[in-house]
């Protein structure tokens, strides 16, 4: 298989570990397959390319990972990937641990459903507003606090749920509420005649931005509202 002299799918690899296991995963797991594909950084040096199973535990352990994170399709394979790492030896082997996805009423959170929005052109890209993704979302100007309370407020668990669209909204709402200023003004105002107010008198009053942390502004200073506010003489 190394020598590349067989054709793609002819012959695979398998770890031998126990026919008789009750997990089907465990029994006889494919460890590395044919493939003749040019490797993005290895060229065409290697026909062979290991499964998932195979580089999960070994990557994880190589790279000094302490903890992998998965999603709970995964649970079933967690003993192939602490049967490999203990095989091969290492001193300080990392730990798998499942918890659930997050998934969001009439949300698409598949990947691969996503990457054929982004390969057919239906988006503009993984970053395209109308994408769920971290960097879709920051895009249409969602902050990574008001994400983070998201999270924080569903948790972690291990049983499949999903979440209202109406969490997230409020923890986008909250977020913006307390560092969004918001000013009132009249678009279209209607001429009131005062007749027994001064001609030659003026008066300035101060107004503060909502939230109240932000400074007071003076309406003459605000070109907005400056534009907005009319007095009639």
């Amino acid at each position: 298989m190394r020598a590349a002299e067989f054709p793609d799918g002819a012959h695979v690899l398998r770890a031998k570990i126990d026919l008789a296991h009750p997990n089907m995963i465990m029994r006889d797991p494919l460890l590395l397959r044919i493939r003749h594909a040019s490797h993005y950084r290895r060229g065409d040096a290697w026909s062979i390319y290991p499964l998932y199973d195979f580089a999960h535990g070994l990557s994880d352990a190589i790279e000094g990972i302490t903890h992998s994170l998965c999603s709970l399709e995964f649970k079933d394979n967690r003993e192939i990937y602490d049967w490999l790492i203990r095989e091969v030896g290492f001193e300080r082997p990392p730990e798998q641990t499942e918890f659930a996805r997050l998934n969001i009423d009439y949300t698409v959170m598949s990947k691969r459903k996503l990457l054929r929005l982004v390969k057919e052109g239906h988006v503009r890209g993984w970053d395209d507003p109308r994408m769920p993704t971290l960097a879709g979302i920051r895009r249409r100007g969602v902050t990574p606090e008001a994400i983070r309370t998201f999270c924080d407020t569903i948790g972690v668990a291990r049983s499949e749920s999903r979440v209202e669209l109406a969490t997230l909204e409020h923890a986008i709402r909250n977020d913006l509420n307390m560092r969004v200023p918001r000013v009132l003004c009249v678009v279209k105002p209607l001429k009131v005649v005062v007749t027994n107010y001064p001609t030659d008198q003026t008066e300035e009053l101060d107004a503060s931005y909502y939230p109240p942390r932000r400074p007071a502004h003076r309406f003459a200073e605000n070109p907005v509202l400056a534009g907005a506010i009319h007095r009639a003489r």
